[in-house]
């Protein structure tokens, strides 16, 4: 297995974030991203990542600084977690998990919570990987997201939802409606350039929020604060590639049926 290691403030300047490593359409919002690291590691965040040019990392951190509308004190969150391509199948999904179960025990929090689709949803964690794991789910959002939590003290209350996210509504009810945030350095030039183009093209009003910061991300209207797309106010999708114009039609079409 290659060796796994650990970005930091001593580190992140000269290593890689795994996404977007290559996307020169994305240079500055991958620049973004690791600005919201930089500012997350001085709130106790972890990034784990395989030394390798590959998708294969883990982020989590304490629960109370999440950019997620949750209720979990004393858990650590997992926000993104990923293996892809050539390195599945090879333990090191279980390697990078194992990491944070033990961070989680040595700093007696109450165990590991993240939010993902009750089915897979795009950008988001596997589920059933999960919960082969030991994952467990504690809640689940008609609209279909799903909080699983894994604990490591079994006498422990479960994380919930807040109540910005229940109804699956955003307050804006006309046309396209989006909330992002820099975790993911994707998000700011699909959001901005392919989105902005896509709805301008077919004359559908756009709103954009970006979350700028841990309390708006914490109130906000949906579980899934890197990417969320709405339709006359109703959630749509996670999926950042619904802002290409050549995707746009095809994938909303399906995700209103």
């Amino acid at each position: 297995m290659e060796e796994i290691i650990k970005l930091g403030l001593n580190n992140i300047k000269d290593e890689h974030i795994c996404c977007a490593i290559s996307d020169k359409k994305c240079k500055d919002s991958y620049e973004a991203k690791k600005s919201w690291l930089k500012n997350e590691f001085n709130k106790a965040y972890v990034f784990y990542r395989i030394n390798a040019r590959a998708k294969v990392f883990i982020e989590y951190g304490p629960s109370e600084y999440g950019w997620a509308p949750i209720n979990a004190p004393d858990y650590l969150l997992i926000n993104c977690f990923w293996v892809s391509g050539k390195y599945k199948g090879k333990g090191y999904g279980k390697a990078l998990l194992q990491k944070a179960i033990d961070d989680a025990r040595s700093q007696s929090k109450d165990g590991l919570v993240t939010v993902v689709g009750t089915k897979k949803f795009h950008f988001m964690s596997d589920t059933k990987w999960l919960l082969r794991q030991g994952f467990e789910i504690c809640e689940s959002l008609s609209y279909g997201f799903s909080l699983l939590v894994k604990k490591t003290n079994p006498n422990a209350s479960n994380p919930s939802f807040k109540e910005s996210v229940i109804s699956g509504e955003c307050p804006d009810k006309e046309g396209l409606v989006v909330y992002y945030s820099n975790r993911c350095p994707f998000s700011e030039y699909h959001v901005n350039t392919s989105l902005a183009e896509t709805a301008k093209k077919r004359k559908i009003p756009l709103k954009i929020f970006k979350l700028e910061t841990m309390e708006q991300a914490q109130n906000a209207p949906t579980p899934a604060t890197i990417f969320s797309l709405y339709y006359n106010g109703k959630f749509i999708t996670t999926d950042v590639s619904i802002c290409l114009d050549s995707r746009f039609d095809k994938l909303l079409e399906k995700k209103l049926k």
